[in-house]
């Protein structure tokens, strides 16, 4: 991530930086490293995460290689702007968990002078923009995008495939229920689920 320098130094702002990728891709991991270095340079740091998320700890933001920072579970975005109020940094994980609202909660919070970073999923296991990330994305300063390595090509992985036989939209796992893919091995292991789970409607679902 590239930050210029600002030309009017009396200006106070914020801004929004926002870390999007697939699973195990490193976004909670780039997450806990920015706000390490604003707790190292002395920042009022808080960081939020939605209720939901227990999968490693119940108020504990934790990466995949188990790095941690503690954070504050909260069950809607409206919670974020009462209790950021002093911040100088404000992180949010797993930002695709939030309703709308947060898009407005975190551009309120920019506009007060607070720097604000997000993580999340930016395509659900459909492949589909997820939640409120693409808002997000596109009202941010900064948008960083990264990625995991394919299990199955070993290129870029770009989608979450989900393993687990489960077709709700939210669903907490780890690598026994989801892998992350390329493009071309995502549409592929698509395409083998429909031809064993419903080999009469491959080309009707193929196109939802």
């Amino acid at each position: 991530m590239f930050l210029e320098n600002t030309v009017n130094h009396e200006e106070q702002f914020g801004w929004i930086e926002v870390i999007c990728g697939s699973m195990f891709s490193g976004k909670t991991e780039e997450l806990i490293r920015r706000l390490r270095r604003a707790q190292f340079a002395k920042q009022k740091v808080e960081i939020f995460k939605p209720t939901i998320d227990v999968r490693y700890d119940e108020e504990m933001v934790v990466s995949h290689n188990n790095n941690e920072i503690r954070s504050t579970p909260v069950p809607a975005a409206a919670n974020i702007a009462i209790l950021a109020q002093g911040c100088d940094v404000v992180g949010i994980d797993e930002a695709q968990f939030f309703d709308d609202e947060i898009v407005k909660i975190c551009n309120d919070l920019a506009n007060s002078g607070i720097r604000v970073i997000v993580a999340g999923l930016d395509m659900d296991f459909k492949g589909n923009p997820f939640g409120p990330m693409p808002a997000l994305m596109a009202t941010a300063e900064y948008v960083t995008k990264v990625h995991a390595v394919c299990t199955r090509t070993g290129n870029l992985a770009h989608y979450s495939f989900r393993k687990a036989d489960n077709d709700n939209l939210v669903l907490l796992g780890e690598t026994e229920d989801y892998e992350p893919l390329s493009r071309a091995a995502y549409f592929k292991a698509i395409r083998e689920n429909y031809i064993v789970n419903d080999p009469q409607n491959i080309s009707e679902n193929l196109k939802k």
